[in-house]
């Protein structure tokens, strides 16, 4: 059933292959950043070696995989082909530069012109990827809720790197009349609830009960989860412009986690009707996601009430390094392996014997991968919670491997070579 993902459907690899081989590398230089500021990871989140790790998170890691998983995805939901490679491939070309003239001039602080311009590539970027996913959706007359979603991120992440882009400017030149710290917050969580969240939402329902063998019948769930999260996250950003970001902008979160909670019960749901019994590894993963991302509902009051700056560390923490890295970790290997089999394999079904799109990574690697983020994560937060550096460099380490166990399993898939065995033959 799985398989089906990639039969008859599939874009041209160079529309996903490139993001997934460049977000490795984005996750191994994201492991390198974090030792090298292991003092400063529990400090002021406005501090320009940790926004230069946001951004690499968020932009080289997160939004860099997520663009090529979802352009591998698209056809799948939207049953037809992708609208435009070609979009697709400069999309990848100035998300990559742009992320990078962000990181560096975060990092080194340089709010001139390189910021601006690593900006600017960025938003091209989020407008191309937009394009190229509301025609996809488009030029199909059926409706679903997981194309909604997808829609419904798109934009949001289009909104999200204007702002970002606005606020750059504004490090310059003075202009927005707000608070740059409450527009930064607005900027974060647009990004968080708009273009992470409702993405992962709807793909995660069609992909989800696909490898769980399950079903659920309660879909207006769904299209409460839609609601839900696209109104709290409109008032949180309506009401913290023109007002001072107080204490009922934790309402706001409340209708955007009953929203999250409706989307997880309908997974819950495909998951107790699954005929696949047994959850794999990887899968494992999706789990372990969603509980971080709980928790990071259950911070976020804590890190607006108390002073102690490990609380919004804490709560970053658990939503990027936690929710959005877990989640990574875990569908790479089951949407990526498909994608190269497709390219070398899909003409040849039936005819010879091929191997299987599982036996394109190493499932041994994927066990060290899962054992060595379960270690790395639990005492990077004990660390920061106890504020007890040793801790934290032993958990940063680890992170490092971590990250070079996935950039050697991705390598793997992208560089296969075809082996196709013809009776004792293997090409």
């Amino acid at each position: 059933m799985a398989a089906d993902i990639s039969i008859g459907k599939a874009p041209h690899p160079l529309a996903v292959l490139p993001f997934y081989g460049t977000g490795a590398g984005f996750f191994a230089a994201l492991a390198v950043l974090l030792f090298m500021t292991a003092g400063e990871l529990t400090g002021h989140h406005f501090n320009p070696h940790v926004l230069a790790i946001v951004h690499t998170a968020a932009l080289g890691w997160g939004t860099m995989v997520i663009f090529g998983a979802a352009y591998q995805l698209l056809p799948v939901i939207c049953e037809r082909d992708l609208y435009s490679v070609a979009l697709a491939v400069v999309s990848y070309v100035l998300l990559t530069i742009g992320t990078i003239l962000l990181v560096w001039s975060f990092w080194v602080f340089e709010v001139g012109a390189l910021m601006i311009t690593g900006g600017s590539l960025v938003v091209v970027a989020a407008l191309l990827y937009t394009v190229n996913t509301c025609a996809t959706a488009a030029l199909h007359q059926n409706s679903s809720v997981q194309r909604a979603f997808i829609v419904s991120s798109a934009l949001w992440l289009l909104i999200t790197v204007i702002i970002g882009l606005l606020l750059a400017i504004n490090l310059r030149v003075t202009f927005i009349p707000r608070n740059h710290l409450d527009m930064l917050k607005l900027h974060a969580h647009a990004g968080l609830v708009g273009w992470f969240l409702q993405l992962i939402t709807g793909v995660s329902t069609k992909l989800v009960p696909m490898f769980l063998l399950g079903k659920s019948k309660r879909e207006w769930l769904l299209y409460a989860a839609l609601v839900l999260q696209n109104v709290g996250l409109v008032l949180f950003l309506a009401d913290g412009y023109f007002n001072p970001i107080t204490a009922k902008m934790l309402i706001y979160a409340g209708i955007v986690a009953l929203g999250t909670a409706a989307w997880l019960v309908y997974l819950a749901d495909a998951y107790r009707n699954r005929l696949r019994r047994k959850v794999e590894l990887l899968m494992k993963h999706t789990a372990v996601s969603f509980a971080c991302l709980a928790v990071g509902f259950v911070l976020l009051p804590m890190a607006y009430y108390f002073t102690d700056t490990r609380w919004v560390s804490l709560y970053g923490t658990f939503l990027f390094l936690g929710w959005i890295t877990a989640i990574i970790l875990g569908k790479t290997f089951k949407t990526l392996p498909f994608i190269v089999w497709s390219s070398h394999y899909r003409h040849l079904t039936g005819k010879v014997k091929v191997p299987l799109p599982k036996q394109l990574y190493s499932e041994r690697l994927t066990v060290y991968q899962f054992y060595l983020y379960l270690a790395a994560f639990v005492l990077l937060v004990a660390g920061m919670i106890a504020d007890y550096m040793p801790l934290i460099r032993v958990a940063l380490v680890l992170w490092m491997m971590l990250a070079a166990v996935y950039a050697a399993n991705v390598a793997k898939i992208i560089f296969h070579k075809p082996m196709i065995t013809d009776g004792n033959r293997t090409q």
